[in-house]
């Protein structure tokens, strides 16, 4: 396992890092399953564990806790607020009222009484930032969490926020959470260039592309995943993005045969080799998914084999740009470029 200090926290956490988004319902994975998960990724030397308050309806946090049980202390352990809860309208958002609700609790389902790292889950365009950066201010000095971060701002609220923390005397984001895959290089047009610049650490999701990169998925066989069941429109081959991105796994799984990898070992090579990114948050439902992922824990792409993905996916491109969370929403919605 590689190990990098996450920005300018001092924190050393390893390049895998395990997402637990589907302890739980969402992933069919009982509490005996997840705690064989965290076992085994800990033993591999995997020492960051992510969920959300939102995983399950908080059901991923108790697992995740009662899996750590004893080993608190080992864990780099990160958590996330922010997306709606139940059906009461204060119950989301990142308002000073909810996040002191939610992180108390976060920490009571985990079963600990601080986080290391406390995630805004995605940015809230009705709270301002200086009332979402006073409460994470006031709550880490409190001691319940060590640090906190982001979780796919675009790039702009990355820098508004940093100003605004200079701004009001506050403590400032130290992380971001995107999304990078082969698939999805969005984020290295803008989010990366701003991460670097402000050296927060970067923690991304979804690098095997919710299953594109498993290896599961390729041409002539029935697409028959875990998450194709849950959004079958992600994976209809008929609609020209899906095709596109079907097209470039074939063509990614050809260069991973040659270089002797895995398609998951090239999909996770890839995120884990770029400057900017600290982890990739690996998110299995069961033992045999963590350990075809941790075979990429010390994977290192040569040059000619980066080029080469350069070739099929080119650098800054979304094969999928509407499964974006981060797009502007004028982008979106015609309305509102026009006056």
């Amino acid at each position: 396992m590689q190990y990098r200090t996450l920005g300018r926290t001092g924190v050393q956490v390893s390049s895998l890092a395990l997402g637990a988004m589907n302890f739980g319902h969402i992933g069919s994975t009982t509490q005996a399953e997840a705690t064989a998960i965290v076992d085994a990724a800990l033993e591999a030397g995997v020492n960051v564990i992510d969920t959300a308050d939102m995983y399950g309806d908080g059901e991923s946090e108790e697992m995740v806790g009662k899996a750590i049980a004893g080993r608190r202390d080992d864990i780099v352990l990160a958590t996330k607020a922010g997306m709606p809860i139940g059906t009461e309208r204060n119950h989301r958002g990142s308002s000073r009222r909810w996040l002191v609700t939610a992180l108390e609790a976060s920490l009571r389902r985990l079963g600990v009484d601080h986080v290391d790292l406390y995630q805004i889950h995605r940015w809230d365009p009705n709270t301002s930032d200086e009332e979402t950066l006073s409460a994470l201010t006031d709550l880490q000095r409190a001691g319940k969490i060590r640090h906190f971060g982001s979780s796919t701002f675009p790039a702009h609220r990355i820098v508004q926020a940093q100003w605004a923390a200079r701004e009001h005397q506050l403590s400032r984001y130290t992380t971001e959470q995107p999304s990078y895959s082969v698939l999805q290089r969005g984020i290295e047009t803008h989010v990366l260039p701003v991460t670097q610049e402000y050296g927060l650490g970067v923690l991304v999701w979804s690098p095997l592309a919710s299953g594109w990169l498993s290896g599961a998925i390729r041409e002539g066989r029935d697409i028959a995943t875990h998450r194709s069941a849950l959004m079958p429109a992600r994976f209809d081959t008929t609609l020209p993005s899906n095709r596109a991105r079907l097209d470039a796994v074939e063509r990614l799984a050809a260069i991973a045969d040659e270089a002797g990898l895995t398609l998951i070992q090239l999909a996770l090579g890839f995120v884990t080799a770029h400057p900017g990114v600290t982890s990739a948050l690996i998110g299995p439902r069961t033992t045999d998914h963590l350990h075809a992922q941790l075979a990429a824990a010390d994977t290192v792409l040569t040059a000619d084999v980066l080029d080469a993905i350069d070739e099929i996916v080119v650098p800054g491109t979304d094969l999928a740009a509407h499964e974006k969370y981060d797009t502007p929403p004028a982008l979106l919605d015609p309305s509102l470029r026009r006056r």
